[in-house]
């Protein structure tokens, strides 16, 4: 049962990825590799900060902060400077890099002493449940700290998703969604494409940035290498996310990206429990995404075919 809580628990966190990657894939149609270098600039700025005493929540907004500015230079480079999208991003990545090394001053960060927005939630989640250790749920017995992690991301990826489809569906929401549909019909009503590019850009990776901040506050750790083929796995939520919804509105959109991470990373518990080698994780992601980015043409193509011979009978 503490398996599944903790897996749900990161589902849930790494759907503020989803949703990053989702808005610069599926938006804009925008190939941002910057998400690698932002989760885990998230975490560090956040991790740094925490050792310095600072407010978990303050610290988790300046992480935030530092994601969208990691990607608002990526809109930078590729609007001004008419670089590549995929090479800015790439980048920007690479030179994140070295710049989570500065700001963590070494390659890992550790929390377990300092206070955190888990630790806060642990003490909120033991005044609730009026238990120290473990609370009774269903004949189960689970931490507080698990279920009141639990219970507080869902309430924080609620309110995240709740006001990305409420900006989605302001003036501003709507230029960025018709910027990525057809940047030359905004161009011509007068709107900054550029402006829209590099605001959706940095709105993403500040998503990106918070999922890292919150990730590192969990896991109570920030280390350089965290975000490596992070961009796989967020992709991989919005495909899944796609598959579960079958619909285009923004809101069930918002909804399903939500679900396939917490999906993806709940079928990733179960493989790690019966006994998948952990060096074969990355593989079995990329692998896992090649099929769910193949499988609906082969199935337009079967379903097509099976019409065509239903026809001619």
């Amino acid at each position: 049962m503490t398996l599944l809580l903790g897996a749900t628990t990161i589902g849930l966190i790494l759907a503020l990825l989803a949703l990053g990657v989702y808005l610069s894939f599926r938006i804009f149609n925008f190939p941002d590799i910057t998400a690698d270098g932002s989760i885990t600039l998230g975490a560090s700025v956040t991790a740094t900060l925490l050792v310095h005493h600072w407010s978990p929540w303050l610290a988790t907004l300046v992480g935030f902060v530092a994601g969208a500015l990691a990607g608002a230079t990526t809109g930078v480079l590729h609007t001004k400077f008419k670089i590549n999208g995929l090479l800015s991003g790439i980048l920007v990545m690479t030179a994140l890099y070295s710049g989570n090394l500065h700001v963590m001053g070494k390659s890992n960060v550790p929390l377990l002493n300092e206070v955190t927005l888990a630790s806060q939630i642990e003490s909120l989640g033991q005044r609730i449940f009026g238990v120290e250790s473990d609370v009774n749920i269903f004949g189960w017995a689970v931490g507080v700290r698990d279920a009141a992690m639990l219970l507080g991301m869902m309430a924080l990826v609620t309110l995240c998703g709740l006001v990305l489809y409420l900006f989605f569906r302001t003036n501003l929401g709507t230029a960025m969604r018709a910027t990525g549909d057809n940047p030359q019909m905004i161009r011509a009503l007068g709107v900054s494409v550029d402006f829209i590019l590099i605001l959706g850009l940095a709105l993403s990776n500040g998503l990106i940035a918070l999922a890292g901040s919150l990730l590192a506050q969990y896991q109570g750790f920030a280390d350089v290498q965290m975000g490596i083929g992070m961009v796989v796995w967020g992709l991989a939520s919005v495909i899944i996310g796609e598959a579960l919804v079958g619909s285009h509105r923004i809101g069930l959109l918002i909804t399903g990206a939500v679900m396939g991470s917490v999906l993806f990373r709940l079928l990733v518990a179960i493989a790690l429990r019966w006994g998948l080698n952990p060096n074969d994780l990355k593989l079995i992601t990329a692998a896992f995404v090649f099929v769910a980015l193949i499988a609906p043409a082969f199935l337009r193509k079967v379903k097509s075919v099976s019409t065509a011979k239903a026809s001619a009978v």
